[in-house]
């Protein structure tokens, strides 16, 4: 049997400042309650788009990132058969228990601000490398990717 186990928050590692920044970002973006939720999200959506990027666009991405969501992107092993982007929403949601609407509202604040990391040369790479409906979950523009 498994106990939850949580660490007080004054015995807890700080975070980067550049980690702290943007999970405020993803927290404004996706007007969550609370830092603890916005963390949540980001939690999420980094393991589920590194179970489905590979190669150099995950390398660069990662290396863009702060610390701390790199490393929750990279931790997952990548898929051999990548998700569509409704699927990649439908398999968080199924992880999580979450209905599809907020999975899909979690995917849209994460990614907006993994976007603004990335900027739009490597948003443009890891769309040319998802399979398709990825963009639309980036805000990317459809005219930017065609």
């Amino acid at each position: 049997m498994m106990t939850d186990v949580r660490v007080p928050a004054d015995h807890r590692q700080p975070y980067s400042t550049a980690y702290e920044q943007m999970l405020e970002k993803v927290r404004y973006e996706g007007a969550y309650p609370t830092r603890e939720r916005a963390e949540e999200a980001v939690r999420l959506v980094l393991a589920g788009l590194g179970r489905q990027l590979t190669g150099d666009e995950r390398v660069d991405l990662a290396a863009r990132l702060p610390l701390e969501a790199a490393r929750v992107l990279t931790l997952q092993i990548p898929d051999p058969h990548p998700l569509t982007g409704w699927g990649f929403v439908k398999d968080l949601a199924a992880r999580t228990g979450g209905s599809l609407a907020t999975t899909r509202w979690d995917t849209g604040s994460v990614f907006s601000v993994v976007a603004a990391h990335a900027g739009p040369d490597l948003i443009t790479r890891i769309l040319g490398q998802l399979p398709a409906g990825y963009a639309l979950l980036f805000g990317a523009e459809l005219t930017q990717v065609a």
